[in-house]
């Protein structure tokens, strides 16, 4: 990496570490950041997307596991593509698969999945379909909840513990669970919404 791609990577990280003490109440001192679970995870997917990108596939992987290994469950596909101040809260058994995007200033809470539909569906696909999410900007995924499939979430869209999402979300959405609506935070009247799945 030339002089000029480290410092803009040193400036990446300095970025990440602002944002964890921006979004973890825990963090009393900057320096506390350093110690944000996930954050070995995504600065090593970094370097793993550059490798899969250059087509060094196997390489990639093993970088990543690495990143998973040292994050306690992290697992960010080499391929996917990420934001930038993506914050993972307690980063335990998050997944992030191949094709999937992540845009900025996104949250996700612990045991997220932002994944494919599963093999059975996937095997069917035509070559070079996508398989996982595109996340917009500012989304929030709380905890144990997961996003499937080649849907795309709309930017502000805030996913409840839980929920079971398979279908294309508008920007500004809600959805909880076991409550099967997703409803637009601009219309509190509940009368512009759409079906989703979810768990309970």
């Amino acid at each position: 990496m030339s002089a000029p791609g480290w410092l803009a990577a040193v400036r990446r990280m300095r970025e990440d570490l602002r944002v964890v003490a921006e979004r973890d109440p825990s963090v009393r001192k900057p320096y506390e950041a350093l110690l944000a679970p996930y954050l070995p995870a995504l600065w090593l997917h970094r370097a793993a997307h550059r490798m899969y990108v250059a087509d060094h596939r196997i390489a990639a992987r093993a970088v990543c596991l690495v990143g998973r290994a040292l994050s306690g469950g992290v697992e960010i596909h080499p391929g996917a593509r990420i934001g930038r101040r993506l914050f993972i809260d307690h980063a335990a058994a998050v997944v992030i698969g191949e094709d999937a995007v992540i845009g900025d200033d996104v949250t996700l809470y612990h045991q997220v999945t932002i994944g494919a539909m599963g093999w059975w569906r996937d095997r069917r696909r035509p070559p070079g379909e996508r398989r996982h999410p595109t996340l917009g900007d500012r989304v929030v995924v709380g905890t144990n909840a997961s996003v499937l499939g080649p849907v795309h979430i709309g930017d502000d869209c805030l996913i409840g513990a839980h929920a079971l999402v398979t279908t294309d979300l508008p920007a500004n959405s809600r959805v909880r669970a076991p409550a099967s609506l997703v409803r637009h935070r601009n219309s509190p009247s509940g009368s512009d919404t759409a079906r989703v799945e979810h768990t309970a």
